[in-house]
């Protein structure tokens, strides 16, 4: 039977309640995590608080960890930084975008949550290398865009630098349980600058 609305027109596709769905399960991820930690993040809990089927849930997100690496690049995706014709300039935008990121409620334990997790995952933890290679292509692709530039060295090592670059707030946030601060961020910019720069 086809689906129609009031005025008579063909329904489209059924995308708007799959975003739905999707928003639904993915806050209720995060809300369970910040509430109660990552233990408390099974397919029954965020079902039930979702509001959705758990069919429905599976069809999207086959795995548990699945379902967490997609709660977590829900909060902490890929982000995209305009060409600003410096470096320094781009990797401010980086950093005060994560801690933009960071600062939001729930952030903190979700990120150690997620770590959590990928440490005890197994044959599973090459999802969560994917996605930290994800949340981390930007950065490398500042460095790679510096190196062109000229105002980074050109024998950087675009990955190690890339780690030097996300590492140092997220251990702020969870190994010192301390809220970085915009402060941190310039200090962080002028080190990492410094480090790639190219010899005189």
């Amino acid at each position: 039977m086809v689906d129609m609305k009031p005025d008579g027109a063909v329904r489209g596709p059924g995308r708007p309640r799959e975003e739905r769905v999707t928003g639904a399960v993915l806050t209720a991820v995060v809300d369970l995590v910040t509430e109660q930690g990552i233990g408390a993040v099974t397919m029954d809990a965020v079902a039930s608080r979702a509001g959705v089927s758990k069919p429905a849930m599976y069809r999207r997100w086959p795995t548990k960890q699945d379902l967490i690496i997609a709660a977590a690049e829900s909060r902490l995706g890929p982000l995209s930084v305009p060409d600003l014709g410096d470096f320094r300039a781009e990797l401010r935008f980086v950093l005060s975008a994560r801690l933009e990121t960071y600062r939001l409620p729930g952030s903190g334990r979700l990120i150690a949550g997620l770590i959590g997790a990928a440490a005890e995952a197994g044959a599973a933890g090459g999802q969560y290398a994917e996605y930290t290679e994800r949340i981390t292509s930007e950065t490398r692709r500042i460095l790679e865009r510096g190196i062109a530039r000229g105002d980074v060295d050109p024998d950087t090592d675009v990955r190690a630098a890339a780690t030097l670059v996300a590492a140092p707030l997220l251990f702020r946030l969870i190994g010192e349980r301390e809220m970085p601060e915009s402060r941190f961020v310039d200090a962080l910019v002028d080190l990492v600058a410094r480090a790639v720069a190219p010899a005189a």
